[in-house]
């Protein structure tokens, strides 16, 4: 059985965002020149019909007024990457957390550099907040959507910027 795919690009603060669904389900939020983004080809037609929930929570995000996403996900990925993306799902708004600190959380304290290669494959940009991870001293570390996008988001999430 083949999944049918559909997209859409919004506006956002950080410029046009594409959502991908796969059979209604998101899974994919890309920003333009995003390092691991998948081919245009593979995102299916384009249908800005069957977005609508994912789009009202971005905007309330981008407003300040959605601290966490409830937008049902399909993620892909192998059972390790499944894992660290939940885990960056338990970080809090406004916070940020090490990709040592992910590993412990995980029980594998000696896998952060495994972390940071599965946090570099998140398919959902900003609703799964791989931006909140940092370096093990709190510096800014890479983000497959650029570092100014990284730190933007960080300081808009701490109340320090706002778009």
């Amino acid at each position: 059985m083949t999944s049918t795919k559909h997209h859409t690009v919004i506006d956002s603060p950080y410029g046009p965002l594409t959502l991908v669904a796969e059979e209604g389900t998101l899974c994919g939020l890309y920003m333009t020149d995003q390092r691991h983004r998948p081919p245009e080809e593979t995102f299916g037609l384009r249908d800005d019909t069957l977005f609508d929930e994912s789009k009202e929570q971005l905007k309330a995000y981008f407003a300040g007024e959605l601290k966490e996403f409830t937008v049902e996900l399909r993620l892909h990925g192998t059972a390790f990457q499944r894992g660290v993306w939940d885990q960056l799902r338990k970080i809090p708004y406004g916070e940020t957390r090490s990709y040592g600190d992910l590993a412990d959380a995980m029980g594998n304290p000696s896998a952060s550099r495994a972390v940071g290669l599965a946090n570099g494959r998140n398919p959902i940009g900003i609703i799964v907040p791989c931006h909140r991870v940092v370096g093990a001293n709190g510096s800014l570390t890479g983000y497959g959507g650029g570092l100014d996008r990284k730190q933007r988001l960080l300081d808009f999430e701490s109340g320090r910027a706002l778009f």
